[in-house]
């Protein structure tokens, strides 16, 4: 009797758990084919970078290279000054990164947790540069730039982007999500604001600055337009523009190089989201970002 009891007990559980075992392949079957199509892209430029300039226009040639060929990347470094360009980016993308830092995280934690007049109004002010594309105000920058007497100069690439919209509602959703009776507790501890966000808020909203930062990086060291607008001089660009002046060489573009450029500037960012990848998910997850 308990034996035929068990086996109607287990027999839903089986089918449950058969349901999901096939709900988890289709999804599987789903996913692989969207990853390949993900990555083709970065295979065909790294495939490229190791051909010769011959095997590109080839049509008869295959797809992989007949002898891999590395020394289009030492001739991409010699042919424009890469070597600047990338500390340059370096410059630019890390000192925006810790500006933005600074303002999202004062900024978020004053909406989330502060009372003072009309906080909803200018809240919904700050968030309408958010609406707005970032080409839209490039002519006014540029002008505010012009009479400060910053252009042509690392700072002209950097200012613009030290507050950010977006990233000031990540971390307004972030400390919302904190319970107040921690901030409540650490006053009562005599701890001020300024201590209260270091030691109670951030800690705990770190998935958070980890996938903002790589938002912030990705899309910066990414930027070609406003760089390209504000300088002139080789000693100041950054790597974006380095690939532009490599594609449009006078001889015409060499593919293989420029491929071995485009995968030096796109390495740091696949290898950033590879060890920060599960941080980055779980910042959705709690921000309530969806």
């Amino acid at each position: 009797m308990l034996t035929v009891f068990q086996s109607q007990v287990s027999e839903p559980h089986r089918r449950v758990h058969w349901q999901r075992r096939v709900q988890d392949n289709w999804l599987h079957l789903i996913m692989v084919p969207l990853a390949l199509l993900w990555v083709s892209p970065l295979v065909w430029i790294l495939v490229t970078s190791l051909k010769t300039n011959v095997e590109v226009f080839d049509q008869s040639a295959s797809f992989w290279p007949k002898k891999l060929n590395f020394s289009n990347y030492p001739s991409t470094l010699s042919v424009a000054p890469f070597g600047t360009y990338l500390i340059n980016s370096i410059i630019v993308t890390g000192s925006i990164l810790m500006g933005q830092m600074i303002t999202i995280t004062l900024a978020g934690y004053a909406f989330a947790r502060l009372k003072f007049p009309f906080k909803n109004l200018l809240f919904t002010l700050f968030l309408l540069q958010v609406m707005f594309p970032i080409y839209a105000i490039f002519l006014t920058n540029f002008v505010t730039l012009k009479e400060m007497g910053l252009i042509n100069t690392i700072p002209a690439m950097i200012v613009p982007f030290i507050a950010s919209g977006y990233g000031t509602f990540m971390m307004r959703q972030s400390f919302r999500q904190v319970p107040s009776e921690l901030s409540d507790a650490a006053r009562l501890d005599g701890c001020n604001h300024l201590e209260i966000l270091w030691h109670v808020y951030l800690p705990l909203v770190k998935p958070t600055l980890i996938a903002f930062g790589i938002i912030s990086v990705v899309t910066h060291w990414n930027d070609y337009m406003w760089p390209l607008l504000v300088t002139n001089s080789e000693d100041i660009r950054t790597l974006p523009i380095g690939l532009g002046l490599l594609a449009k060489a006078d001889s015409g573009a060499d593919w293989p190089r420029l491929m071995a450029g485009t995968t030096i500037v796109v390495s740091p960012l696949l290898l950033l989201f590879i060890v920060f990848q599960r941080r980055f998910i779980d910042s959705f997850m709690h921000t309530g970002v969806k």
